[in-house]
């Protein structure tokens, strides 16, 4: 039975982006050239790895899935974010909410999932070059994408459905500038100490695991890199390798964070930073790391351009 003094949740107040900064519309403005640049760049990627038959191999595969959800992941909070700022208002309705929290934690996790596959084709491909084309065929790749998109949708599921159920009582500001999970959680009227407890062991499944797993496969790598008796494709595999290492880097360091520091070492401002680098910078970064430091993508990019 839920108290008496629950308010009746039709909407909530999204408080946005640092609330009380001086200069918040040179902010958002940035914000809006970052989001454009981010969706045309992994626009690109997705058509370009699509449509060049070079880049047909499983690696480009999985990239491309990564630029679909980072696309995806970004278009779930700067859109609300910006029409608000645009339009003079901060609601949300509570469908829009739970919308936004779901997609946020799927894509999330589907990325987390991703990477670790990455990391795995990367192994295959410099510790056992000669079975890399039997154990990375297309079959294997599309599972890969099936198990990381449903993967990631599995876990929003039943977060959104814990997030969204507790009561909550008095203030619907949410102080965030989407509907995040922890800031949704500082409204309820609820102990959710045993629902932080849920949070963080999927977080480690979703983040220390596959950062664990990640690494050990890069240790594996490197091993192998280091017997290599050519400078040549010494140094094209640590071209390729460090590419996806960067992006693991930038992807995993916020959310684990966010997600595995204890409440009591958070706040406002810093976790909002976070999210901001994590669902706004990373995905215009990502292409911008792959097409500058990736010989292959960089030379497809090129001929496009020429022939323009």
């Amino acid at each position: 039975m839920r108290s008496d003094n629950e308010t009746s949740v039709t909407g909530f107040t999204l408080l946005g982006l640092f609330p009380g900064t001086r200069h918040i519309s040179f902010l958002i403005c940035t914000i809006l050239l970052v989001y454009l640049v981010a969706v045309t760049g992994n626009i690109t990627l997705v058509l370009l790895l699509s449509l060049d038959s070079r880049l047909h191999s499983p690696m480009y595969f999985l990239l491309r899935q990564l630029s679909l959800m980072d696309v995806s992941l970004i278009s779930t909070t700067v859109p609300k974010m910006l029409t608000n700022f645009f339009s003079g208002t901060s609601y949300i309705s509570y469908i829009g909410c739970g919308t936004q929290v779901y997609f946020y934690c799927a894509l999330g996790g589907s990325e987390c999932i991703l990477l670790t596959l990455m990391a795995y084709d990367r192994y295959v491909a410099i510790c056992n070059p000669l079975r890399y084309v039997v154990i990375m065929n297309s079959e294997v790749c599309l599972q890969m994408a099936i198990v990381s998109w449903a993967g990631g949708a599995f876990n929003s599921l039943v977060q959104t459905a814990y997030t969204m159920h507790f009561p909550r009582c008095g203030s619907k500001e949410v102080h965030h500038f989407f509907c995040e999970v922890q800031a949704m959680l500082k409204l309820s009227c609820e102990d959710i100490s045993a629902y932080e407890t849920v949070v963080f062991v999927l977080g480690i499944v979703f983040l220390l695991t596959p950062f664990g797993l990640i690494l050990a496969s890069y240790i594996f790598i490197f091993l192998s890199v280091l017997h290599l008796n050519s400078t040549k494709a010494r140094n094209k595999a640590l071209t390729t390798c460090s590419s996806h290492l960067m992006v693991v880097l930038l992807y995993f360091g916020p959310t684990m964070f966010i997600y595995m520091i204890p409440s009591a070492l958070h706040t406002t401002e810093k976790d909002e930073g976070l999210s901001v680098f994590y669902t706004i910078l990373t995905p215009m970064l990502n292409p911008l790391i792959y097409s500058l430091r990736n010989k292959e993508v960089g030379e497809a990019l090129r001929k496009v351009f020429g022939k323009s």
